[in-house]
């Protein structure tokens, strides 16, 4: 099985990755700045490094990358300067999503492949029609306003559930939401849910990147697990953080 990841050299992305080699998983990164990644990973032979960006690759390049992939697992973020939140590219999550996505389904794979997109809590499920408090839909209404990185997760979540949805023949996918990010060295004790428990706004939880790769690493790897959250944005939090 080999695994596409883009947003490989984030903090949660080399998470990913690093979990997915140790437990022997082929992967190809597509990296703009490979000097970036881990000297480890260089003479990785698990390993195939694609140095490019990933929205200047032209359809034939997306669909040769994704040919041989059992799943794609999207770490994409916008950088948190002023060039990250307001420049170019504005929808890079979402376009990201769509053009693999497209890649996937020209490719006419045997079976359907597996898409993880790494999302935030604050971005609502609206296939469950999860309920938010007044003032949590004030703020988000002006995240949306003020912070183009917010429009461009819900609309990439939005793509998978309307464009891809439930009963697609080539794409199954999976929304992971974390909460509030932290650093941490090693994974804890986690937890899943189908939707939040608190509020995204005002009372935050937290979730360790590296506990996010090992979510997201399982559901890559354990066909029962994917089978239980396929199609679905479960929340992780730290099983600390909601003590």
């Amino acid at each position: 099985m080999t695994t596409l990841v883009v947003g490989a050299s984030g903090a949660t992305g080399i998470n990913l990755v690093e979990q997915l080699l140790n437990r022997g998983q082929k992967v190809k990164v597509i990296v703009r700045s490979p000097e970036k990644l881990p000297k480890s990973w260089i003479n990785n032979d698990l390993l195939q490094i694609i140095s490019a960006s990933v929205l200047e690759l032209s359809d034939k390049e997306m669909s040769e990358h994704v040919f041989d992939c059992h799943s794609i697992a999207s770490c994409l973020g916008h950088n948190m300067n002023w060039k990250g939140i307001y420049g170019q590219p504005r929808k890079l999550v979402t376009d990201t999503t769509r053009r693999l996505c497209n890649a996937i389904k020209t490719n006419n794979p045997e079976s359907p492949v597996r898409y993880v997109l790494m999302n935030t809590t604050g971005n609502r499920n609206r296939d469950l029609n999860e309920p938010i408090s007044f003032g949590q839909k004030i703020i988000i209404g002006l995240l949306r306003l003020l912070l183009p990185p917010h429009v461009d997760n819900e609309k990439a979540a939005d793509y998978l559930r309307t464009q891809i949805g439930q009963n697609n023949d080539f794409i199954e996918w999976v929304a992971v939401r974390p909460d509030g990010l932290t650093i941490e060295e090693e994974v804890t004790d986690y937890e899943i849910h189908p939707s939040p428990t608190r509020s995204a706004i005002f009372n935050a939880g937290k979730t360790s990147r590296i506990n996010v790769g090992h979510f997201m690493t399982n559901l890559i790897s354990d066909d029962d697990l994917w089978n239980k959250w396929k199609g679905q944005m479960p929340v992780i939090y730290n099983k600390s953080s909601l003590d």
